[in-house]
């Protein structure tokens, strides 16, 4: 929701601070009092073009700032990650506009006015300029069709399905390009082939290979260690052996006096021991060291091959295997490229089939969903005083001799083109008046026909619209008495899912708020000030029953006020 807005230098607005509630806000006030200075403001944060005109006479630049929270929403916080920015559940819009230049802020982070018309597009639908209303735009029409009518399970189906028909043709794409490439290089891939499985190598190999080599060519400096060591430690006059053995004994005895010698004679009889087992090891070793220059010079020539592969393939073995398995692959592929090509067609033409069942089943359930939501709405667009509006959900396909939906008449088939969203291309249409034929909703009446056209539209939708702040103008352009009333308690209702923020001059719409902010101008210091504040609630009834009268106020209109005011 629109937590707060900070306007200072904003054309007569000098410096203004509102705070929002949930719920409806009405804003009421007399004509030229500022109300549409306040919504042209509140459009800077929304990304539209700044005139340097807007800043007020005497300041160096305008500032306009909205604080929203309940903003971290997925698709959102999405946004904002991708873009580098930080995502919380409260998002900062700013909007700096002076006379050499405009700039924009999210979060304090400077950014282009694009970005930030896209970030507010998914927080506020402003109505009354057409271009911030998501209904008029038709690539939000099949989202909120889904929405309504719970699709979401029959949508993935149909996407798990696309997503393998385009792995499909993807991949066909890839190898139909690579033919020539692949016949031209399948010789040298013979070549290679032959090369690398003549030495054939093997996992590994190199590091057995060094290892062997280096106890070759130190034969018999191990031959001769290990002798001398064995002799040092077990055999001969006075070794290491005989003299811990006295130790240990000597341990021994003592512990027998005095138990505290219990460890070290322990460690000592262990040490003995270990001693015992280095020197047969040694002994065996020695036994074992092989001279061997025949087996030497193998490993030698065997390192140079497999140096020459390094060279040639890669930079280590694995690389070399790697690169045998992927023209191994691609020798494979060129011999039966034709047969390659024909897999894959008759995985995609299958694949493709199994696409075209679930754009059907989920085209045939958003035509009944859509059915339930054209009455829904007429029903809504009546009861706002519209009695011969017709509502109409739009739906076509689009013929493709390439499309992936292959659909049978008798023995043709026609194809038609997939999106990632369905086979559906679907747009809302409206008619307004009897005897017209439905327009695209984005071609229909303006002003505040259009506006109840929407409110309709989103009271139907309410709970599936995941637009968060609605802003209505001049939704009561044209109507009076019950129809006001209607209009109001639509809103009301709405206001149950979304923040709306709505400017009024009738008493039916401004009664029914939860929130009541009044526009005047003022004047000090020789300037025209426009000022927001909200009302008490005395304040409320005051002003409701100004808007029954006028200015002269009667206990008679303070009485229908309060009536009014009983939601």
């Amino acid at each position: 929701m629109l937590r707060t807005l900070h306007i200072r230098d904003y054309a007569l607005i000098d410096a203004l601070d509102v705070a929002f509630d949930s719920g409806l806000n009405v804003i009421t006030g007399e004509t030229g009092a500022g109300k549409s200075i306040l919504l042209g403001a509140l459009s800077m944060i929304l990304g539209e073009r700044a005139s340097t005109e807007v800043v007020r006479t005497g300041a160096k630049k305008a500032v306009i700032e909205g604080t929203f929270d309940e903003a971290g929403t997925p698709t959102l916080r999405a946004l904002l990650e991708a873009h580098g920015y930080e995502a919380g559940t409260e998002i900062l819009l700013r909007r700096e506009i002076s006379a050499s230049q405009s700039r924009a802020f999210v979060n304090d982070s400077p950014c282009p006015v694009g970005f930030l018309k896209e970030v507010a597009s998914h927080l506020i639908d402003l109505h009354g300029q057409h271009e911030h209303q998501s209904l008029l735009r038709v690539d939000t029409h099949l989202g909120l069709l889904d929405a309504f009518g719970g699709l979401a399970a029959l949508l993935a189906a149909y996407q798990k399905a696309y997503a393998e028909v385009e792995t499909l043709v993807r991949e066909r794409k890839t190898l139909v390009a690579r033919e020539r490439e692949l016949r031209q290089q399948k010789e040298l891939y013979a070549f290679q082939i032959e090369e690398i499985d003549r030495i054939a190598p093997k996992p590994g190999e190199e590091i057995a290979l060094e290892a062997e080599r280096r106890v070759l060519e130190n034969a018999e400096r191990l031959h001769d260690a290990t002798q001398t060591l064995y002799e040092a430690l077990y055999e001969g006059e006075d070794t290491v052996h005989d003299r811990l053995v006295v130790v240990r004994n000597e341990l021994q005895d003592l512990a027998r006096i005095d138990t505290a010698f219990d460890d070290p004679f322990a460690e000592m009889k262990a040490a003995v021991v270990s001693i015992a087992e280095i020197a047969t090891f040694l002994q065996d070793y020695n036994a074992r060291v092989e001279f061997n220059p025949q087996r030497l010079d193998d490993i030698r020539v065997r390192a140079a091959e497999l140096d020459l592969l390094k060279r040639k393939y890669g930079a280590t073995l694995d690389d070399v295997l790697a690169h045998r398995r992927d023209i191994g692959a691609a020798f494979d592929l060129a011999t039966d490229f034709e047969g390659a090509i024909a897999r894959l067609t008759e995985r995609a033409v299958a694949a493709q089939r199994t696409l075209t069942t679930a754009a059907q089943r989920l085209s045939t359930k958003r035509r009944e969903v859509a059915a339930k939501i054209e009455r829904l709405i007429e029903a809504e667009l009546q009861a706002l005083g519209m009695p011969h509006a017709r509502f109409v959900v739009d739906f076509d396909h689009k013929p493709d001799p390439h499309g992936w939906i292959r659909l049978q008449d008798g023995n043709a088939e026609t194809r038609y083109a997939a999106f990632e969203t369905g086979m559906d291309v679907v747009e809302f249409f409206l008619s307004t008046n009897l005897g017209e034929d439905a327009k695209p909703l984005a071609r229909v009446a303006s002003g505040g026909e259009v506006s109840r056209v929407m409110l309709a539209i989103k009271t139907v939708l309410a709970k599936h619209e995941r637009m968060p702040i609605l802003v209505f103008d001049e939704i009561d352009t044209g109507i009076s008495g019950g129809v006001a009333r209607k209009v109001g308690e639509a809103m009301h209702s709405l206001a149950q899912y979304h923040q709306i923020v709505a400017i009024t001059h009738l008493p039916q719409i401004a009664a029914l708020g939860d929130t009541h902010f009044f526009v005047e101008k003022v004047e000090a210091a020789g300037r025209t000030h426009s000022t927001l504040r909200r009302l008490s609630e005395d304040e409320r009834v005051e002003a409701v029953a100004s808007l029954l009268s006028g200015e002269m106020l009667t206990d008679a209109a303070r009485e229908s006020a309060r009536e009014l005011m009983t939601k």
